[in-house]
């Protein structure tokens, strides 16, 4: 292996004399952004990969959403099977970056002529040991299946990538890690990266790509920070309001039991009309149960900055028991009833909810 990242290196002479091959001219450096593909599923293969930097997924797509098999880091090869697969030249997975990553690209040329100096019972034990393991691959995809979520009387539901099980899991997981072995800093609970994935990974066998897409979701919520530990690396996680977790675990834990009519359905356009509305009554952190909202206010403001939100878009709010039908009150003002309380308790599970729909309706599109 390192004699072909050595014919990597050393590619600069073929690649600008005229008798270097197209094959040749592949191996090098690439680098990739995040979300960027390194290959797909079936593309035709003519070169393995070693990831010097960064973070690389892989996944098979199926039906509407994907299979995940596993996340790789720098020192870990790519698309080698396909170089000693001799019933198809074609990729068995598709490869995406997750995070910025650069990647050293070895043609099967050049990989070729590195196995040809090895000793040739070396190259029979590599042999068989690859085609073991294509054995056991091709044995894990007939029997793998993707995040199928169920409906009541066992009917298939769209694919989710997180099921309601999945949050609730990862929810329970931090806030037991904080309990067992948090440490108060500030107004904050503190635990190391590496506590966290103990639990997720080993105790509870959390789904490693799962696990870095509820990083992102808890820090784009603002549930969660990165700071530094002692060695300086960020794997010091801040968690911001401890309780929190639990009252949300409380409600996916719930959601998985409910029915299709019974789950919280609330709009995008009616997430934000309500957060318009919270933010106008609980300006003074009323104790009153019920609160009038001004919603002509609100209106008016959203047609001045062209936002196509009107007053149809509260019937989610409505129908939850979050606001009252909307009245006409004096000089012909639209207002309505706002259970502020249940609101502000609500409101972080409302976003929650939304952005998982959200991450969901990315990961279904093939």
């Amino acid at each position: 292996m390192v004699q072909a990242v050595s014919n990597s290196n050393n590619m600069s002479s073929s690649q600008s004399s005229p008798g270097g091959n197209d094959a040749a001219k592949k191996s090098g450096i690439k680098v990739l952004q995040a979300g960027e593909n390194l290959f797909h599923e079936n593309d035709l293969a003519s070169s393995l990969f070693i990831i010097q930097k960064g973070q690389i997924r892989l996944f098979r797509p199926k039906g509407r959403g994907f299979v995940e098999l596993a996340i790789l880091r720098a020192g870990e090869v790519i698309g080698e099977m396909a170089f000693f697969d001799d019933a198809a030249k074609k990729r068995s997975c598709s490869a995406e970056a997750i995070i910025y990553t650069e990647i050293i690209e070895i043609s099967f040329e050049a990989f070729s002529k590195a196995m040809d100096k090895l000793n040739p019972w070396f190259k029979t034990i590599v042999n068989t040991l690859v085609k073991r393991l294509k054995k056991s691959n091709d044995t894990v995809k007939s029997l793998e299946s993707n995040s199928i979520s169920y409906g009541r009387d066992g009917k298939v539901s769209n694919y989710k990538f997180f099921t309601n099980l999945d949050v609730a899991r990862a929810l329970s997981t931090f806030y037991l890690v904080a309990k067992a072995h948090g440490e108060v800093k500030g107004m904050q609970m503190a635990i190391h990266m590496n506590m966290l994935k103990f639990y997720m990974f080993d105790i509870y066998n959390f789904p490693e790509i799962k696990f870095e897409e509820v990083m992102n979701l808890f820090r784009e919520l603002e549930m969660i920070e990165l700071k530094e530990d002692k060695e300086g690396l960020l794997n010091e996680i801040r968690i911001n309001k401890l309780e929190d977790f639990k009252s949300l675990m409380k409600f996916f834990n719930n959601q998985r039991h409910a029915g299709e009519d019974d789950e919280l359905m609330i709009s995008a356009k009616c997430e934000r009309f309500l957060k318009r509305i919270y933010d106008q009554v609980d300006a003074e952190r009323s104790t009153q149960k019920i609160v009038e909202a001004d919603l002509s206010e609100i209106l008016a403001d959203f047609k001045h900055r062209n936002i196509p939100i009107d007053e149809e878009d509260l019937k989610d709010a409505i129908e939850a028991g979050y606001v009252g039908e909307i009245i006409v009150g004096h000089n012909n003002q639209l207002i309505c009833d706002v259970e502020i309380q249940k609101l502000r308790e609500n409101f972080p599970i409302i976003v929650m909810v939304n952005k998982i729909k959200k991450v969901n309706e990315a990961k279904s599109k093939v």
